[in-house]
């Protein structure tokens, strides 16, 4: 086999490689979708919402069931302006938070607990812009939302 047989064979390998790594994601980390839904309460809801709520409910979901490690939602004014800015919601867990696909902003979700003890999630104010921070072991995402206000 000629020197010019070896090259275009090694050229040909490489470029395979190449095409494979581009095309296959391979290598890629795994991704976290975040949607988020800001509707009227429906019946199944309306319990959970309180009395005097001036934002409808805001429900979020991911592309895939996640074991949340954290979770956090933060005015962006305040992420803008502070280093530690307050968090209206958050909830951590330990290890033994349940799989969870979608939720609804300010309800329990099973095996998280609030990162301090005896706060209760604050309520939303319509048209100001937050940003839910989550983490799910190494993985981390975020997703900014505005809630919607309750139209009568």
């Amino acid at each position: 086999m000629n020197s010019k047989v070896r090259a275009m064979i090694v050229l040909a390998v490489l470029l395979g490689g190449f095409s494979l790594y581009l095309n296959k994601d391979w290598f890629a980390k795994p991704h976290i979708q975040i949607y988020d839904r800001s509707r009227p309460a429906r019946l199944i809801f309306r319990r959970k919402i309180p009395q005097d709520a001036t934002v409808n409910p805001v429900v979020f979901g991911f592309n895939q069931e996640l074991k949340l490690t954290e979770l956090k939602v933060v005015p962006v004014s305040d992420l803008e302006t502070n280093q530690r800015p307050h968090p209206v919601w958050h909830l951590v867990s330990e290890s033994n938070s349940i799989p969870v696909k979608d939720f609804l902003y300010g309800t329990g979700i099973r095996g998280m607990h609030p990162a301090i003890i005896g706060a209760a999630p604050e309520p939303l104010e319509p048209g100001v812009k937050y940003r839910l921070l989550i983490a799910a072991g190494s993985m981390k995402a975020e997703h900014d939302f505005v809630p919607t206000p309750i139209q009568h």
